[in-house]
C-alpha cells in the first residue's frame, strides 16, 4: 500500500530563505512527518536572494518548460531542486526571471510592497499545482503556509477539483501572526478568475487586504491551523462562524498532533505503511 502523501507549499524554508517563523516550521515539520512514514513534497519560490551555488540548486529539465498564464500573460516556469541530505528531503523551487529574480523578496529598496506581488503570488500558486501534476504525484493533503500561497485552496476546490491529481486532496492552511504583508488589491481575485474560476468564486478574496486574503483562502480550506497564539481575531472569528475545523498545535514541535490530523485527512493508514 502506498504511503500517505503530503504536499507542503510555502514561500520560505530554512536554510534557503528565513524571513519569519514559517521558515523553521516548514523545515522541521516535513522531516518529522517523513520520519513518521508519510511521503512528502515541498514546493517554494526561487526568490533571487536564494543562492543557487551555495544551496546546490539545479534545474529539473523534465518539469521545466511550462507556461503559466497570469493576467492574460504567458510566463515561463522553470523548476529547480535542492537536497537536504541530512533530512533525506528534496525541495522543489519555482523560478521565473520576471517575478522572482530580484534581490528583495516582497519589498523594493525603499521598503515599498512590490506592485505585482498579486501576480507573483498567482503565478506561484498555479505553478505549484501544474508542477505537481507534471510530477504525476497525487497528494492526500495539501498544507499551505504563508500569504503567498493564498490562492492554492481556491484553485484546488474550483479549477482543479475534477483533476485526477487533486480530486481527493484535503486542504490545511496554517495561520501565523505578524506576516510580512501589505494589501495585494482587489485585482488579486479578478486575475485569478480570468481563466480558472468564476468571478463569484474569487470574490471571497475581497479587496486583497490581509484579513480578506485569508478569509478567501479559509473559505476553501478543510482545516485551519492556528500556528501562533496571536492569530488575527477576525480570522479566528471567521473560522468559528463558518464552521471551519481548526487545529491548535501544542507548541511548534507537536508532531504527534499534526500526524493525527494528517492521518485523518488521508486515504490510507500511515501505521500500515510506515
Amino acid at each position: 500500500m502506498a504511503k500517505t502523501k503530503i504536499l507542503f507549499v510555502t514561500h520560505e524554508m530554512s536554510p534557503f530563505l528565513e524571513i519569519s517563523k514559517i521558515s523553521e516550521i516548514t523545515r522541521q515539520l516535513p522531516q518529522a512527518m517523513q520520519e513518521k512514514g508519510f511521503e512528502i513534497r515541498i514546493l517554494m519560490p526561487r526568490f533571487g536572494n536564494i543562492n543557487e551555488r551555495r544551496n546546490r540548486l539545479h534545474e529539473v529539465i523534465r518539469l521545466s518548460g511550462m507556461n503559466i498564464v497570469v493576467d492574460n500573460n504567458d510566463n515561463p516556469l522553470i523548476i529547480k531542486v535542492a537536497s537536504l541530505p541530512a533530512a533525506r528531503m528534496q525541495v522543489y523551487f519555482l523560478d521565473n526571471e520576471e517575478y522572482f529574480q530580484r534581490k528583495k523578496v516582497f519589498r523594493d529598496d525603499k521598503g515599498e510592497f512590490f506592485a505585482d506581488n498579486n501576480e507573483r503570488s498567482l503565478f506561484f500558486c498555479k505553478g505549484v499545482l501544474e508542477t505537481v501534476k507534471k510530477l504525476g504525484w497525487s497528494p492526500d493533503v495539501v498544507h499551505c503556509h504563508g500569504w503567498f500561497s493564498a490562492m492554492v485552496p481556491a484553485y484546488l476546490k474550483t479549477a482543479y477539483k475534477d483533476d485526477p491529481t487533486f480530486k481527493d486532496a484535503k486542504v490545511m492552511y496554517s495561520l501565523y501572526a505578524n506576516e510580512e504583508f501589505d494589501a495585494v488589491g482587489a485585482k488579486y481575485g479578478t486575475m485569478a478568475a480570468q481563466a480558472d474560476m468564476g468571478a463569484e468564486e474569487a470574490a471571497v478574496y475581497g479587496d486583497g487586504s490581509y484579513v480578506d486574503l485569508y478569509r478567501g483562502a479559509l473559505s476553501y480550506t478543510d482545516i485551519a491551523v492556528f500556528a501562533d497564539g496571536d492569530i488575527h481575531p477576525e480570522l479566528k472569528l471567521y473560522v468559528e462562524q463558518n464552521g471551519i475545523r481548526s487545529f491548535s498545535p501544542e507548541g511548534d514541535t507537536d508532531y504527534e498532533g499534526f500526524a493525527e490530523v494528517f492521518e485523518e485527512f488521508s486515504t490510507v493508514d500511515v501505521e500500515e505503511t510506515a
